[in-house]
């Protein structure tokens, strides 16, 4: 089927599940019910009309307020919306019609509920993480038995082991890594791992390359200082995602920096 149908497919459904994850951004962590009630303000707990509910376009009809009491709606919103429909966009693009594209938009999906989680309230949650342990390997059992990618799975465990140990040794040194990153750190090393070691590579050090320029600007900025507490976990997946989408020509310019030329 045409790639321009897939990647239209893949938007309007990022769409649709980033509107289910503002949901699930602002209910799992207060261990609230992700079905009921309906959407509905939490200002004034008025339901939310249906044509108020359509990705993006309601927050704009709105104007960022509420309908009944005008309440301000968070600009986060029309943003997880976006956000997620984009990346969606952006791995159906690299996987195209392939067995691996349901577990890579599983992982964009909880990526951008983890990421603005741990942005709010500095956790990682492990309603989230841990389950994904069992999702992602059997989304992934399609293209084993239909590209015997036994070897994949094999290299998948090895570097979920390698970044879980690694992280685990970061948490128990004093000022350490939280627990929820070492409990993500296997999770994407399974997805990078599935990819090649050059992605798990690239994955894990982008991770803490960018959690280290994100830190230095912030205190440069004064908008956080040395015993603040910012959150890893957004860099961690930034950096996996950059993997996916960039190890090999990440790799290849490397390699040739290092190579010695005759």
């Amino acid at each position: 089927m045409p790639q321009q149908f897939l990647l239209s497919v893949a938007g309007l459904l990022g769409l649709a599940v980033g509107s289910f994850l503002n949901v699930v951004i602002h209910r799992l962590p207060r261990n609230e019910s992700l079905s009921r009630p309906g959407s509905h303000c939490p200002h004034c707990g008025n339901s939310i009309r249906h044509r108020h509910n359509i990705p993006v376009l309601g927050w704009l009809m709105l104007r960022g307020k509420c309908a009944d009491c005008a309440a301000p709606i968070s600009v986060r919103y029309p943003l997880v919306e976006a956000g997620t429909g984009a990346l969606f966009v952006a791995v159906a693009a690299k996987f195209g019609w392939s067995w691996e594209l349901p577990a890579y938009l599983y992982l964009a999906a909880i990526a951008i509920a983890l990421a603005a989680i741990d942005i709010d309230l500095k956790r990682l949650p492990d309603k989230i993480v841990v389950p994904s342990y069992a999702v992602a390997p059997l989304l992934l059992i399609p293209a084993v038995i239909a590209e015997h990618s036994w070897g994949a799975v094999l290299r998948g465990l090895a570097a979920a082991a390698l970044l879980y140990a690694g992280y685990w040794v970061l948490a128990v040194l004093p000022k350490g890594m939280g627990w929820g990153d070492v409990k993500l750190a296997p999770l994407l090393g399974f997805y990078l791992g599935w990819l090649g070691w050059g992605s798990v590579v690239v994955g894990a050090f982008a991770g803490f390359l960018l959690g280290g320029v994100a830190g230095a600007l912030l205190l440069a900025a004064r908008a956080a200082t040395r015993k603040s507490r910012i959150p890893f976990g957004p860099y961690m997946l930034a950096g996996a995602f950059l993997a996916v989408f960039a190890a090999a020509p990440i790799v290849s310019w490397y390699t040739g920096l290092i190579t010695p030329t005759a």
